[in-house]
């Protein structure tokens, strides 16, 4: 049992290289990016201006749908999560520089954090 376990360690390990980079869940699950919450405010700005140029961020434009929270860390990570998602969800797609992580968890269920005009906003981002 316990070679099993190991060897599917190793499948699930490797599952993105064997896939071609791009990380899927066997059971069709999807990915996002977010940005690593220690990033630092100048590099957080760098990949805004650099998803942005390669991806469509009106999103985050105030009074666009992902305005809120109004907080560089969210409009990072909405930036990047557009950037990698237009550009296939592959692991290199949200590296950043080392500032973004991929997530298997859908980083919209923060939105309890909001008031609910914010809430209500949000929403219609996920």
């Amino acid at each position: 049992m316990a070679k099993v376990a190991a060897h599917l360690s190793i499948f699930l390990i490797l599952l993105p290289l064997l896939s071609g980079g791009t990380l899927m869940m066997v059971n069709g699950q999807k990915t996002w990016c977010t940005v690593k919450p220690s990033t630092d405010q100048a590099i957080l700005l760098s990949n805004i201006n650099y998803a942005c140029s390669q991806a469509d961020c009106q999103v985050i434009q105030k009074g666009c749908p992902c305005f809120y929270p109004d907080s560089l860390i969210n409009h990072a990570s909405i930036a990047m999560n557009l950037y990698y998602q237009a550009n296939g969800r592959n692991v290199w797609n949200c590296d950043f520089g080392g500032s973004g992580l991929v997530s298997l968890t859908d980083p919209s269920n923060s939105l309890f954090q909001l008031s609910s005009y914010e809430f209500d906003i949000a929403l219609s981002c996920i």
